[in-house]
């Protein structure tokens, strides 16, 4: 029987062997294409915002053939500045290094009905640094401070007429400085203390060591990668230094370079020049510590002792070491709180307290003008909106530096470019931010959009960092499974990652809002008279004098603060403090 055979009609002819596979490459090339597109154009607008304005500052110093870098270092107390900085950078560290392992060695020993106090060293952090040294200032000035009227009521000081302490002096804004400091110090301490196998404690207990001896040649070499980091990013800190010289130290003559670099951009004509001079030796020196970092850190497995057993004391519960956390707090934040609450209620500052005297009438004032409400509210909006472009920011950064295995160069690009605001001053930020959107392409300044850069800039790197760890702790195996079901890219990260980031998510935006709300440094310098915060009212009320109002300021950026403190904890667990 013969069979007619027809030709395929063109819609159900089968395809050619290499037409399928061509287009699915070309789709494939496509697709990759854009995604390294869209990586490309991510890491240019990071070094956009983070890169450019401290280029363009930096710039400025060698123009004229480097003027700004010859009026600089011409000034003639520039070798007394420098050696305020280097001297407040290094004493505050070793009080912080010093303090802070200790703390962490205390909370360590902490009987477990007393672990409440873990949090304790940590609330200095939390405390907005402008109210928490108008504390100090209330608390120790040489005439009307509360403590030094205390201790002259001592046989050793009763012939004094004042002092014995003067906290304007370089040695006592080292010491706050240090106090501050250790509390980063403590967090990192803490976290290495957890993560130390207890049986190589044991086996040196068990091999006759004593106790002291066990903790000198075991626990500290085995804290070495956290003391080294804790220690370089306290350095940072310590020589970005602002608030404490700019409100303690002007008066008495101690200036530093960042306050240098405020006073010189606060002259009329703006010295912009000078000021990027003088931030160049602070810049170096963030690139020096980091690098040093990774030379004395070396190969960390040498360092990684996790075994059967997490870390647990080596000894039994200690009040000593009870008895330094409270002590610490009562210094750290009782007694700065104590101080700015008694001002607060007094119609003058003086060393004594009068109970029948207190009144509410400063906060009546400072509610009844238009410049703190108009502040508050700033602070709110700026805040909640730098952390709505943080956070986003931060997860696609995230993403890139834990999954951009097919763009290496881009990826560690992302990686430096989201932590340098770390190792950089704010103050420099400020002023670049400053100078970059005052003048053309784009003029930002006098409009709230020139302090959210800057604060997205500053938050880029919690934002990045807490989502990347908890990115890290999930793992892939959820998104491949989400694939391989068929879900495309956008669908897996919306339904399945973003859930599971949820308490991540929370805790990161709470603890980005409770950091901007009391940001002081680069607002200081990008403010405008439309453009006030808390931070910044506060300083002129300072300049002005009006120490009652102060105090008055401060206790409320203190309440802001403890409010997003509160919704850290609800939304982000009770250990989203330590995560700062």
């Amino acid at each position: 029987m013969a069979t007619l055979t027809l030709p395929d009609s063109p819609a159900t002819a089968p395809s050619s062997p290499s037409t399928r596979p061509t287009s699915l490459m070309e789709n494939e090339k496509v697709r990759s294409g854009a995604r390294r597109l869209g990586v490309i154009a991510f890491a240019a607008f990071l070094a956009y915002l983070v890169i450019l304005p401290i280029v363009r500052l930096q710039a400025t110093a060698f123009e004229d053939g480097g003027a700004g870098f010859t009026r600089a270092f011409g000034l003639d107390r520039i070798g007394q500045i420098l050696k305020y900085t280097v001297g407040l950078a290094i004493g505050s560290v070793v009080i912080a290094m010093v303090l802070g392992t200790a703390l962490a060695w205390a909370a360590s020993r902490l009987p477990r009905r007393l672990e409440f106090l873990r949090i304790l060293p940590i609330l200095p952090i939390v405390i907005p640094a402008v109210a928490a040294i108008a504390g100090w200032a209330f608390l120790l000035s040489p005439r009307p401070g509360y403590l030094n009227a205390a201790l002259r009521n001592l046989p050793w000081w009763s012939h004094l007429e004042e002092g014995p302490v003067d906290v304007y002096s370089i040695q006592w804004i080292v010491i706050i400085t240090g106090f501050s400091l250790s509390s980063f110090v403590y967090m990192f301490v803490s976290s290495g203390f957890s993560n130390i196998n207890s049986e190589m404690l044991e086996a040196a207990q068990v091999s006759g060591m004593p106790e002291w001896k066990v903790f000198f040649r075991v626990t500290l070499p085995l804290l070495r990668p956290t003391l080294i980091y804790g220690g370089g990013v306290a350095l940072l800190l310590g020589l970005g230094q602002f608030t404490g010289p700019l409100l303690l130290g002007t008066n008495s003559g101690v200036s530093v370079l960042t306050t240098e670099m405020y006073f010189q951009i606060s002259d009329s004509p703006a010295q912009f020049a000078t000021a990027a001079a003088l931030g160049s030796p602070l810049l170096f020196a963030g690139i020096a510590v980091v690098f040093a970092q990774k030379a004395m850190l070396g190969n960390q497995k040498r360092f990684v002792t996790h075994g059967g057993k997490a870390f647990r004391s080596q000894g039994r519960p200690s009040r000593v070491g009870a008895g330094l956390i409270v002590i610490f707090s009562l210094l750290s934040t009782v007694l700065p709180i104590l101080a700015l609450a008694f001002v607060s209620l007094s119609r003058y500052w003086r060393g004594s307290i009068d109970l029948s005297t207190l009144t509410v009438d400063n906060f009546r004032t400072v509610f009844s003008t238009t410049a703190v409400p108009s502040a508050i509210t700033n602070s709110l909006v700026f805040s909640l909106g730098s952390m709505a472009i943080a956070l986003p920011l931060g997860f696609v950064a995230a993403s890139l530096i834990v999954r951009g295995v097919r763009y290496p160069a881009l990826r560690v690009l992302v990686d430096v470019l989201v932590s340098m605001p770390l190792g950089v001053p704010a103050v420099i930020f400020g002023a670049a931010f400053l100078l970059t959107y005052t003048e053309g392409p784009i003029v930002l300044y006098g409009t709230p959009w020139v302090v959210i850069l800057v604060y997205v800039t500053l938050m880029l790197p919690f934002a990045t960092r807490m989502q990347l760890a908890t990115m890290l702790a999930l793992g892939d195996s959820y998104l491949e499974a989400s694939r391989v079901s068929g879900a495309g890219f956008l669908r897996t990260n919306t339904r399945i990652l973003l859930p599971l980031m949820r308490g991540s998510l929370g805790g990161t935006a709470a603890l980005i809002f409770v950091l901007l709300t009391h940001e002081f440094t680069a607002s200081l310098l990008v403010r405008a008279s439309k453009t006030q915060v808390m931070g910044t009212v506060l300083f002129d009320a300072w300049s002005n004098g009006s120490y009652p109002l102060v105090a008055a300021v401060a206790l409320i950026m203190t309440g802001v603060t403890a409010v997003g403190v509160c919704a850290a904890m609800l939304v982000g667990g009770a250990d989203s403090l330590s995560k700062m």
